[in-house]
């Protein structure tokens, strides 16, 4: 059985200097987190997998899984604007060990609800593996609304989670009130992880904690614990540094300062 920690790190993805994948600082980093307690999710936003080739992201995929095997859940974003195309995919990821699959909503064609609909029964049918939907209409240019989420969750059993990066607290709230009990609503935006959880949501999928991870599961934990000052003020300490994770466009703040720390996280692969 999957245990969800608190805080899912959408990882970065390492490049040396000439562009190429950096594997062995993927699983280092991986690991640090896993030794945190985080899962991760590679390949996704963060992780640059836009602008990677297949053959790049299910390597990552696979090292990825095979070094934290047993210790936490690895996520891979197999995700595109082409059901088809997602569905090879995700035929290709299963044999590489990661234990759940991130689907975003289709961006450029903007479906409708019923093509969103159809467009995930497609894929949750073409598997038997974990699928978490993406709902970040600010990057696809549309949105799945929480009743179509619901439904499919329903439909589905294999659909269990959303990360919801809609910034509306009416849409997760609904989501949390109306899936299926057990269904896993994380926070796609680290700054409304904590009104996300404290409307039902269970944790974050977060850019922040490849610096802050342990202060934003204790905030989580807090809350969940039943200490609401404690977890407020964890919020409000930590805001500015979330918020500062989007100064520009993710993840060139996030990867600027992995390398002023001192770790290998390379340049960015255009466009940035």
């Amino acid at each position: 059985m999957l245990t969800f920690p608190n805080v899912i790190v959408a990882m970065i993805t390492p490049f040396h200097q000439d562009g190429s994948v950096n594997y062995e600082a993927a699983v280092e980093l991986a690991k640090k987190y896993a030794d945190e307690g985080s899962a991760i999710l590679v390949g996704a936003t963060t992780g640059e997998g836009a602008v990677m080739t297949e053959e790049e992201k299910l390597k990552l995929f696979k090292v990825t899984a095979d070094a934290l095997k047993g210790q936490t859940l690895v996520m891979g974003n197999v995700g595109t604007n082409n059901t088809a195309q997602t569905i090879a995919m995700i035929q290709k990821a299963k044999d590489t060990g990661i234990d759940a699959l991130l689907c975003i909503v289709p961006y450029y064609n903007k479906p409708n609800q019923e093509g969103c609909y159809a467009h995930f029964a497609a894929i949750a049918k073409s598997t038997d593996m974990p699928i978490f939907i993406y709902n970040v209409p600010g990057r696809t240019g549309g949105k799945i609304e929480p009743q179509t989420v619901c439904q499919l969750a329903h439909d589905f059993p294999n659909i269990i989670g959303l990360k919801d990066a809609s910034g509306d607290l009416d849409y997760a709230g609904y989501v949390a009130a109306n899936a299926p009990e057990g269904f896993h609503l994380y926070s796609g935006d680290d700054n409304l992880t904590l009104p996300i959880v404290a409307v039902g949501g269970e944790g974050v999928i977060s850019v922040a904690a490849h610096v802050i991870g342990k202060e934003m599961n204790e905030m989580i934990q807090a809350h969940k614990d039943g200490d609401v000052k404690k977890a407020a003020a964890l919020h409000q300490k930590y805001l500015p540094f979330m918020k500062g994770c989007f100064c520009t466009v993710s993840p060139v703040p996030v990867k600027t300062m992995l390398n002023m720390l001192g770790f290998p996280a390379g340049p960015f692969r255009l466009p940035w």
